[in-house]
């Protein structure tokens, strides 16, 4: 379980975090959404630690993490892993490459487990046969589909998904959020997914969260998202 308290991040003078309090379960979806530069992503940024908080405390199964050293968090790394908005693969390296790096970074292990690793979370992606392609070669599809093998490669407890769906149309986008399902059951992975992307709560969400100018004004289940009178929300989740 991640259980965020208090978190606080001004930048450049303007408030980002005012105050998020968010508890993320173990083993179930949760997906917070909200619009384009309300803070989802800087929240992000603070669970994986990318950012230091100005205030608040971050805490996963009972560890506080927001005060990890670099050391530190490098142990943290196979526990926890962040899916970019961009897929962020290293275009100087093949599909197997980018999969099998953080395996070959973090385990001593012969190259057979590796090549047998690495394939088994391609084909989880549909993603088989490709392997000698150059990022350059694939489809923003596909290359997001390999950021996510690549992200599955250390059997992760953690996800966290920055706009997986954002640039893709319709039916790839929906192909893409089954994954994560997918991974859900085989894996047993919790999973944050920060999103605008409304359709996403609706098909995979056990909780939703709704940000609004960097604070949190509605947590629950989709059920009870529906059922909120606020006419903000009503309006958000009805686009």
């Amino acid at each position: 379980m991640i259980e965020i308290k208090g978190l606080k991040k001004t930048l450049d003078g303007t408030v980002i975090l005012n105050g998020i309090d968010l508890t993320i379960e173990k083993n179930k979806t949760t997906v917070v959404i909200g619009e384009s530069g309300c803070g989802k992503t800087v929240l992000l940024k603070h669970i994986i630690g990318f950012f230091k908080p100005d205030a608040g405390e971050i805490f996963c199964d009972g560890e506080r993490i927001d005060t990890l050293s670099w050391k530190g968090w490098n142990e943290f790394r196979g526990k926890m892993t962040m899916v970019f908005q961009n897929s962020a693969l290293f275009d100087w390296l093949s599909v197997y490459d980018n999969v099998a790096l953080p395996l070959s970074e973090q385990h001593d292990l012969p190259e057979k487990e590796i090549k047998e690793q690495v394939e088994e979370k391609l084909a989880m992606v549909g993603m088989s046969g490709q392997e000698k392609k150059m990022p350059a070669e694939l489809s923003f599809g596909m290359q997001k589909r390999v950021s996510l093998a690549r992200a599955m490669i250390l059997n992760p407890e953690y996800i966290l998904y920055d706009e997986p769906t954002t640039g893709l149309d319709p039916i790839i986008a929906n192909n893409i959020v089954e994954l994560f399902s997918t991974f859900k059951k085989v894996y047993h992975t919790t999973s944050l997914i920060v999103s605008h992307d409304i359709s996403i709560v609706f098909k995979i969400a056990d909780k939703v969260a709704l940000m609004k100018d960097g604070s949190m004004i509605f947590q629950g289940s989709v059920e009870d998202l529906g059922k909120v009178e606020n006419s903000y929300i009503k309006k958000f989740i009805s686009r």
